[in-house]
């Protein structure tokens, strides 16, 4: 699973493909703090404890007038005395993609959002969102499939849209096809997996290298599946060390054919020769030059900049001057998980990592190895927590314009899991917004609803109307206490729900309220290149 590996046993209609290289160069240079300024400029701020305004006029206890975003071709506001299904009220409503940030209501009418207003609304159900921050659904990019388990605790954390671009292991009409009939709660969608289908599909070992004739195969099987529903196509080089350039070069023309990211685990995830972060990055660029594919690094905080990464995050600044199109995600966590029977745990682990056996430990149970239990745990191939990432790479991480928050991670049933499948977007919120102002409110909520819905929009177009607080978008609705957010999981106990979120509506439907999460409501939808 990603760096859990696989278990052996800013326009709202954008063109098609991916956004020219000139406009991708401006908007990821400047970054999203500097693209929405501008917008910001002109909103007075709240302070989110006293509600208290501040702009040029001073301080005001008073909501001015402002005008709410609305996306392009969106039907007009309903006329005053409107009923709406849903009135949300008197909150904090901030829109990341505009700068829209004032108390305000939210009027929802179905599965969309039809009002943003200062004047008084009513509905056929209010939330009072007094003294609470009212924000798009949030977008979880780096995800699993759902399981019936973990993704009741992505309520928790306020996640409405759950994506495994990290690959998932089925057909792609497979898995859209049971979440659409059986239900989920969340959006749900994802990638084709290299990793697993050059084996279930080749027959090829991780080590080994594929044949002319295979790569062929390889490439038509990735288009037909994308055909079936995938959005993008992920590869993982360090798990598959036989997947050769070739073999990552081929099945990114697929995608830059078809118009979707590509979403790189990389080959190397340390800093000590041979095979270093630089080299990682290089190869996941070289891609984006060879190709035209639009790139993505999986986890940078883990792959690709562990111990290097205002180096690394410098060459991904220089690649989208050049013109590339390139992103990257990660967790907020100074620890990494990953099964002992994967490929990060050869020989000379403790080396490239700097951490020794008792920097392990046993997710879901807080056993921490010694070299004398090490191996009977790794034949029992159980995922492990490794304090092995500097506090420092998590704060430049989240500071970088060009990265966006992604989990890695869903709980399972045995809770074997990393905390990160549990309380990963909270804890930016509550520890890194919040307690050690890491980011602002505004930039933290970006990096998780409008930067993944950007990224993934040229290839499913449901995601143009994600990640946005404006009349016209998808009622996916977050309602959470800016005071109290925070993750609560812990390696040893990885299954508690984040505190502090109080609403999460996912096609404008509750599914978590004040008084728990409605675990009837199945609301989410397929998130496919059709719709």
């Amino acid at each position: 699973m990603s760096d859990e590996a696989p278990d052996p046993g800013p326009p709202p209609t954008p063109p098609p493909g991916p956004p020219s290289p000139a406009r991708r160069r401006v908007l990821l240079t400047l970054g999203f703090g500097a693209v929405t300024g501008v917008a910001l400029s002109r909103v007075p701020k709240v302070d989110p404890l006293t509600r208290q305004f501040s702009g040029a006029g001073g301080t005001t206890t008073t909501a001015p007038t402002l005008g709410p975003p609305a996306l392009e071709g969106a039907d007009p506001a309903p006329a005053a005395g409107h009923t709406f299904d849903i009135a949300i009220t008197g909150g904090r409503v901030i829109d990341p993609e505009t700068g829209y940030d004032g108390i305000a209501n939210v009027g929802i009418d179905g599965d969309r959002i039809t009002a943003i207003s200062v004047e008084p609304i009513t509905g056929a159900r209010t939330v009072d969102a007094t003294g609470r921050v009212v924000a798009p659904g949030f977008i979880d990019l780096l995800s699993y499939e759902p399981n019936e388990y973990g993704e009741w605790y992505k309520i928790a954390d306020g996640v409405t849209t759950n994506l495994g671009m990290h690959g998932l292991n089925f057909d792609a009409s497979d898995f859209l096809g049971r979440w659409t009939n059986d239900g989920s709660p969340v959006h749900f969608g994802g990638a084709y997996d290299g990793g697993w289908r050059r084996s279930a599909l080749l027959g090829l070992g991780t080590g080994e290298a594929a044949s002319s004739a295979q790569l062929d195969q390889f490439a038509d099987d990735a288009r037909a599946q994308l055909a079936e529903g995938w959005i993008g196509i992920n590869l993982e080089p360090e798990y598959t060390p036989g997947a050769e350039y070739e073999e990552l070069r081929r099945l990114s023309e697929v995608a830059a054919e078809v118009g979707v990211p590509v979403f790189v685990h990389g080959r190397y995830s340390d800093n000590v020769e041979p095979g270093t972060n630089a080299e990682t990055i290089a190869e996941i660029l070289q891609l984006a030059r060879d190709t035209g594919a639009s790139v993505h690094v999986e986890h940078i905080i883990s792959t690709g900049g562990t111990f290097s990464m205002a180096d690394s995050l410098a060459t991904l600044d220089a690649a989208v001057a050049e013109g590339l199109d390139v992103t990257a995600c990660m967790y907020p966590y100074d620890f990494w998980a990953t099964y002992l029977g994967s490929a990060r745990f050869n020989e000379g682990w403790q080396e490239r990592f700097g951490i020794t056996y008792e920097d392990l430990v046993v997710a879901g149970t807080g056993e921490r190895l010694t070299e004398a239990t090490f191996a009977a745990r790794q034949a029992d191939n159980l995922l492990v927590a490794a304090y092995g990432i500097p506090a420092a790479d998590v704060v430049t991480a989240l500071q970088s314009p060009l990265v966006m928050i992604g989990s890695d991670a869903i709980l399972e049933p045995s809770h074997n899991n990393h905390p990160r499948a549990t309380g990963c977007f909270s804890r930016v919120l509550g520890r890194y917004v919040r307690d050690e102002g890491t980011v602002s409110l505004v930039d933290g909520l970006a990096k998780m609803t409008i930067m993944p819905a950007r990224r993934l929009q040229g290839a499913a177009p449901a995601m143009a109307r994600k990640g946005r607080l404006q009349r016209g978008a998808d009622a996916d609705v977050v309602v959470f206490d800016p005071a109290t957010v925070a993750d609560r999981s812990t390696v040893e106990n990885p299954a508690q729900e984040s505190v502090g979120i109080d609403w999460v509506l996912v096609a404008g439907t509750v599914v978590k309220s004040p008084d728990g999460i409605d675990r009837e409501q199945r609301p989410g939808r397929a998130i496919t290149p059709a719709g």
